[in-house]
């Protein structure tokens, strides 16, 4: 297999961790190895049989190889090869494969995954209407998880303190003979997402996808609560309208929602209104706050300075996710942006698939280096 291949499928495993699939090393070396076996024609089983861990993980699977391969060639995968034929080959010797005549072509799945790649690394503001729409099916497939925290809640674990409850229960059960001590260890839950999106007229050519990134987040990772808010002249929650599963219906209540689309900037008194409407009463207690804006205000950079002040008390941790930081030469100069990064905890691009790949990673609690 090429390099060129290796990478995709490479990329294809980072955005199946992504969406939650537990993809560890030694299963992304079986499927490496199950694809250069097979051919690339065979990917779609090869992933599903070597990257998959649970029937949870299956689902997940489906909607990313759709999304990096098209629903086509992931239809058509499934035809190609049934698992029972996979167990069977997988003991004989690896020979090579001609497709029969009525087997239906795949489309070459490294182009396809090659233009997906390609795809990733595009500012969104540059995309056309057909990498939109490409893009919009990379997006569907995304899952936002908040950074663990330990509860007060235990749980059964190998390690920790010991359960005395659990370790008699054993005792009693053994007839008093010796038995295994029984463990108990803090249960972990994810922390709570909150995404301030500025749909101002500045961030237009982001905007819907950011969105739908939104609308991905808010459904895609078990056991995240997220909340989504726009902002421009107004702040508007919309976690309800993005409760549609389909991104299409999702986006057209979004819309109907709304009422200051591409409209003026006014980050700090937004803020303000955040803080003491949602975010003092619990919102943002412990949570990870995204703001997805450019920075732009119209209003009093010291007034946004302060609410930010507020917010890295109240939240867990700051994240900001700027599209214009990835432009060559770009430095905080702007007024709004420049008050509000002292009280950020991470500032990250935002203007591609890639970079949005980076900031779920940062909202799990990757290093922002």
């Amino acid at each position: 297999m090429s390099g060129t291949a290796d990478g995709v499928f490479l990329a294809f495993a980072r955005a199946l961790r992504v969406a939650g699939v537990d993809a560890s090393a030694e299963r992304v070396h079986a499927f490496l190895r199950a694809v250069a076996e097979l051919g690339p024609a065979q990917v779609y089983w090869a992933g599903r049989l070597t990257l998959c861990g649970s029937h949870e993980d299956l689902e997940l699977y489906d909607q990313v190889f759709a999304a990096r391969f098209g629903g086509e060639s992931a239809e058509a995968g499934r035809r190609a090869a049934p698992p029972g034929q996979w167990l069977a080959v997988r003991d004989t010797q690896a020979e090579p494969r001609t497709r029969a005549p009525d087997e239906p072509a795949l489309p070459p799945s490294a182009a396809l995954a090659g233009s997906a790649e390609v795809l990733r690394h595009r500012d969104i503001a540059d995309l056309d209407a057909a990498e939109r729409a490409a893009l919009r099916r990379l997006l569907a497939a995304f899952a936002l998880h908040g950074q663990a925290r330990r509860t007060a809640r235990r749980r059964p674990a190998r390690r920790g303190a010991v359960d005395p409850r659990r370790t008699v229960r054993e005792l009693l059960r053994q007839g008093g003979e010796p038995a295994r001590l029984r463990h108990r260890a803090r249960a972990e839950r994810p922390r709570r997402v909150v995404l301030l999106v500025d749909v101002s007229g500045s961030m237009a050519p982001y905007a819907d996808a950011l969105l739908r990134f939104a609308h991905a987040a808010a459904h895609g990772a078990r056991g995240t609560r997220t909340d989504v808010f726009t902002i421009a002249t107004r702040l508007t929650r919309v976690t309800r309208e993005l409760s549609h599963r389909d991104p299409n219906l999702a986006m057209a209540a979004l819309a109907a929602a709304v009422p200051d689309w591409r409209g003026g900037t006014r980050l700090g008194e937004l803020l303000r209104e955040f803080l003491n409407r949602w975010g003092q009463r619990g919102t943002a207690r412990g949570a990870v706050v995204v703001v997805l804006s450019d920075g732009w205000e119209r209003g009093d950079p010291e007034l946004l300075a302060a609410q930010m002040r507020r917010l890295q008390r109240l939240a867990h941790r700051v994240i900001w996710a700027n599209p214009r930081k990835a432009r060559p030469g770009y430095a905080p100069l702007a007024a709004g942006m420049a008050a509000a990064l002292p009280s950020v905890d991470a500032f990250v691009e935002g203007h591609s698939l890639a970079a949005l790949e980076r900031l779920a990673a940062v909202v799990k609690g990757a290093d922002d280096a």
